[in-house]
């Protein structure tokens, strides 16, 4: 990874795009104290994945100093999976983990002892992709189809939940097992119809790669919002040092309000900071559906009724053997107030 102490990127951008993402910015959160720390904190975070464009307000973040303010000394890693990342966390390798809800609880519910401290996707991006010339627009158009999923994953394990709860018989569509780097060649070798995924991570890269115009059905749109990726950290670091974990969502919750004021300007610095990224375009298409999945509010906070609903949902259509009591799997309080 590039030295993140660079000089901050020039304040000159481009205004904000027409699509509409200003409108949709959530509220800034209540300013911090402004007292410069001692010394700073060295902090690790691992990403769910590679970087790609939702990651963009980390990037900002450290850009613009919002993390140094708060007297961290952020360094970012890229991660190779949620489950892998919680267990990450867990082990002890890392001080923070970016993850998916549903991996993050089946962890926890199997003794891994981290906690949530704030999910920032409240709309959880969980999708089934396609071109948009397969002419699918409802679950009942996915009858016959065949359909790139990978074990393991949470979409995998609740995507015959969705097409029963559409009407959908699941017996009628062909899920076939891909590994997760080959997901996105399989679509586009026409190796499948569709594919599970994020639809704001993969549909802009494979319309990047292809020049073809990318649809999906969002499961939060046809009747199953789960609660999607945020921050976790270790029972141990929410306890002993709970100061660092609010001072960590507050420079992250502010990371994502300015970069939804001026994503061109996230872009760029994740570009300039990152080591490997998706096109420009490809990341500015990704952070502004990002932006859209953040939820009214300061980012990051939740209610006991959004993991309740995500928890009993996961309890009940999937194989999650879990207890839904929220405080297993979420420490509230942390970040800006409401």
């Amino acid at each position: 990874m590039k030295n993140h102490l660079k000089a901050a990127l020039p304040l000159a951008i481009v205004a904000l795009l027409a699509s509409g993402c200003a409108a949709a910015t959530p509220e800034t959160p209540a300013a911090t104290n402004t007292q410069a720390p001692v010394e700073a904190t060295d902090v690790m975070l691992t990403l769910n994945w590679v970087p790609y464009g939702e990651h963009a307000p980390f990037y900002y973040g450290l850009a613009q100093g919002f993390f140094e303010d708060e007297g961290i000394n952020l360094t970012i890693q890229p991660g190779n999976g949620s489950g892998n990342t919680v267990q990450q966390v867990a082990q002890g390798n890392t001080d923070f983990g970016w993850a998916d809800a549903p991996p993050l609880a089946r962890g926890i519910a199997s003794g891994m002892p981290v906690k949530s401290v704030g999910v920032f996707l409240q709309t959880g991006p969980s999708s089934v992709q396609f071109f948009a010339d397969q002419g699918i627009s409802t679950p009942q158009d996915l009858v016959g189809k065949t359909v790139g999923g990978t074990p393991g994953d949470a979409m995998y394990g609740t995507f015959p939940a969705w097409l029963e709860l559409n009407g959908v018989d699941p017996a009628d569509v062909t899920v076939v097992n891909v590994d997760a780097s080959g997901k996105i060649a399989a679509l586009i070798e026409d190796k499948v119809d569709a594919i599970q995924g994020f639809f704001h991570d993969q549909s802009p890269t494979i319309a990047g790669q292809t020049g073809k115009e990318m649809s999906h059905l969002s499961f939060a749109d046809f009747g199953m919002n789960l609660l999607g990726t945020g921050l976790l950290a270790s029972n141990s670091t929410i306890d002993n040092t709970p100061e660092l974990v609010d001072a960590m969502m507050r420079a992250l919750a502010k990371s994502f309000v300015e970069a939804g004021k001026n994503p061109q300007a996230a872009v760029a610095a994740m570009i300039e900071l990152a080591e490997q990224t998706p096109a420009e375009d490809v990341l500015l298409s990704q952070l502004e559906l990002t932006l859209g999945l953040l939820g009214d509010g300061v980012p990051g906070v939740n209610t006991n009724e959004q993991w309740t609903d995500t928890l009993e949902f996961l309890k009940a259509n999937t194989d999650f053997e879990g207890d839904v009591d929220v405080e297993l799997y979420w420490a509230a309080g942390f970040g800006a107030d409401e």
